[in-house]
């Protein structure tokens, strides 16, 4: 898990929950591998982007920019906004899918440091352009160096190339090295959540390097997790066990042992999507369906919202029909603020309370503890919450029902003797049913990122390129350049020496070619088990 130093952050506000940093991301491309890499990024980025800029509420990604770097850098996406511009970030993905994927160039070794230092300063140029109000959101940048290069090699160069420059303004620099695996589909954990990291110090600002796999349902997963409230300013909850528990755990002032955890959620509402199945369910609050317990978590900053502990549950003892809404995962948390000794200290108990859990079979009933919001002469309400032990050093959150919100309903027993020719007949169709071990919703595809996408094409606006467009994508190129319609920054760039023999800058593209540009996903279906 990433400990890594954060700069020039405010104090925590329930919109922190929401919003991510600005981020930064480089591909590094090289050929011939670059062939094998580009149609699984391109597709990931846009099914990723069709769903970030669908979401309701909050916009959780606020700033994106891209660069490639090949025998030079070039900046394809200068900083926008994620909400709102799916036809800007689809006309760049369309660009990217139009780099050569043959030939041969000579890669100059400052190109991806050249790149780092020109986005930082796109960024701080940006940040002064914008209003006071609006800019203490974007005080830190996070840059993601995207290869198919030795990742250890890759971080060497840019730990040289960068000893030099003020990366006050950097939240994260990680490297993301593309293994030439080829896996269809994984059920383990996503990369994110289990980084394979190799850290160098770099002026108070860690390399954090990790692998992932050639294929679009990894790289997807790798950038669902910009969507997650990574920040550790703070811890997000407080688990209070009873005194006997354990030893030698933080103790908070009623004498209950405290594991402090990060809070994160384990799906996105479908009610935070537009023209979903479940669009009809949606609140008039933004935010969906969220859990009290999300919403709660977010709003306290003075003080963790509270999980008190109070009953163990038999793993067989709890019905799925009295739990209700999104599940949320708790984690020990690592904020940066906490001693590393107890963050250490912490830990071990986290996982030793996994372990205990799972070896005893037990679930946990918690109740949340309401904050102060001053005197009052109601009782605050209370919601009572389930929690369950994984394999993963994780536990899931779910809201429980409780005396005043069940319903009447009746539940006579099952006849124990059914019909002989009934049962025949129906134990023959279930005969014939694929018996799969476990339900794996990697395999489970609902047509969504064609869906979403297909709702930002405006109905006046033209479906396939336009015969310029393809004639430009037709032409040939000679080796090392590539012919496109290039959008043009919107803040100066870095001033840097002129590399010899870089391609010209294409004129703006119109706002019509970026809708034009329409790649849909390939057929997607309901796979069947192996």
């Amino acid at each position: 898990m990433y400990h890594g130093r954060s700069t020039g952050k405010g104090p925590s506000t329930p919109m922190q929950i929401y919003q991510q940093p600005p981020r930064l991301l480089i591909v590094q491309i090289a050929l011939p591998s670059w062939a094998d890499t580009c149609s699984n990024l391109c597709e990931a980025l846009q099914n990723f982007f069709s769903l970030a800029c669908s979401l309701m509420g909050p916009s959780r990604m606020s700033l994106f920019s891209l660069y490639v770097v090949q025998n030079q850098h070039e900046c394809i996406l200068p900083f926008v906004q994620v909400k709102r511009n799916f036809a800007r970030l689809q006309a760049c993905i369309s660009e990217l899918r139009m780099l050569q994927r043959e030939g041969c160039f000579r890669p100059r070794g400052t190109s991806l440091q050249l790149a780092v230092q020109d986005g930082l300063q796109q960024f701080k140029q940006y940040s002064r352009h914008m209003t006071t109000g609006a800019s203490l959101s974007y005080t830190s940048l996070e840059i993601t160096v995207l290869t198919s290069q030795p990742g250890k090699e890759v971080v060497k160069q840019l730990e040289e190339g960068l000893k030099d420059t003020d990366l006050g303004r950097v939240r994260r620099l990680q490297v993301v090295e593309i293994t030439k695996g080829d896996l269809e589909y994984t059920d383990s954990v996503s990369p994110a959540e289990e980084p394979s990291s190799d850290e160098s110090s770099i002026l108070g600002t860690d390399i954090d390097l990790q692998t992932i796999d050639n294929d679009v349902v990894s790289m997807e997963i790798f950038f669902k997790a910009w969507l997650h409230n990574n920040g550790t300013d703070q811890e997000h909850i407080h688990l209070l066990l009873p005194s006997q528990c354990f030893s030698n755990i933080s103790r908070s002032r009623d004498d209950s042992m405290c594991l402090k955890c990060d809070l994160q959620e384990r799906l996105l509402s479908p009610s935070l999507l537009p023209g979903t199945a479940d669009g009809s369910l949606r609140m008039d609050d933004p935010k969906g369906d969220f859990s009290t317990l999300y919403q709660m978590a977010s709003q306290s900053s003075a003080s963790r919202y509270k999980l008190r502990v109070i009953k163990a549950l038999n793993s067989s003892g709890i019905c799925e029909s009295l739990t209700y809404g999104l599940p949320f995962i708790l984690r020990p948390t690592s904020c940066w603020q906490l001693d590393w000794d107890e963050l250490e200290t912490n830990q071990q108990h986290f996982h030793a309370l996994c372990h205990s859990l799972l070896k005893r079979e037990w679930l946990l009933l918690a109740k949340g503890e309401p904050l102060s919001g001053g005197p009052s002469l109601r009782q605050p309400a209370s919601t009572f919450y389930v929690i369950v032990p994984s394999r993963s050093p994780t536990l899931l959150v779910k809201a429980v029902a409780t005396r005043e919100l069940m319903l009447p309903s009746p539940f006579p027993l099952l006849p124990e003797d059914p019909p002989d020719d009934s049962l025949k007949i129906v134990e023959s169709v279930l005969d014939s049913l694929e018996l799969e071990p476990t339900y794996n919703p990697l395999q489970a595809w609902s047509h969504l990122y064609s869906h979403l996408s297909s709702t930002f094409i405006k109905p006046q606006g033209r479906l396939h390129p336009s015969s310029e467009s393809r004639a430009l994508r037709k032409r040939p190129c000679k080796a090392g350049q590539f012919q496109t319609n290039r959008v043009r920054a919107t803040v100066a760039p870095l001033p840097m020496t002129p590399t010899p023999g870089r391609a010209p800058q294409m004129p703006a593209a119109r706002e019509s070619s970026s809708e034009a540009f329409f790649w849909p996903s390939k057929e997607e279906e309901y796979p069947s088990g192996p």
